[in-house]
């Protein structure tokens, strides 16, 4: 599977974006995905994470009740809508796929399929 992040961009602080990770390839549905971020400066942090099947999502406590992770199987994307944004927010958002959540959620080193990544930058 090959992923393409998009959605990022310049917002004030208290606005709202939406990534999309589109993937390609049609075992999409069977891949858990999720969405990281690094900050200039600062190591790769975990953001959020996605079963296969939607059933499960899974946020850092940064985002918690501000991001919401969804996916369309249907249509090979998933999605981060992020809401009261922060500055702290700011970094490059990249996505990610693997066959199991846990490892999205908790081995992101041993991650081998990655999207580009899209700028976010909210400014104070």
């Amino acid at each position: 599977v090959q992923l393409q992040a998009s959605g990022g961009g310049l917002v004030q602080a208290g606005g709202s974006l939406r990534l999309s990770c589109a993937a390609s390839g049609r075992t999409f549905s069977s891949y858990a995905m999720g969405w990281f971020r690094q900050a200039p400066g600062k190591e790769r942090e975990f953001v959020s994470a996605i079963s296969w099947s939607g059933g499960s999502t899974y946020y850092a406590d940064s985002v918690k009740g501000r991001f919401t992770i969804s996916r369309d199987n249907a249509k090979n994307t998933v999605y981060l809508q992020m809401n009261s944004l922060k500055p702290e927010d700011t970094a490059v958002y990249y996505c990610a796929a693997d066959p199991g959540v846990v490892t999205l959620r908790y081995r992101d080193r041993y991650l081998e399929v990655w999207g580009q990544g899209t700028q976010v930058t909210v400014s104070s």
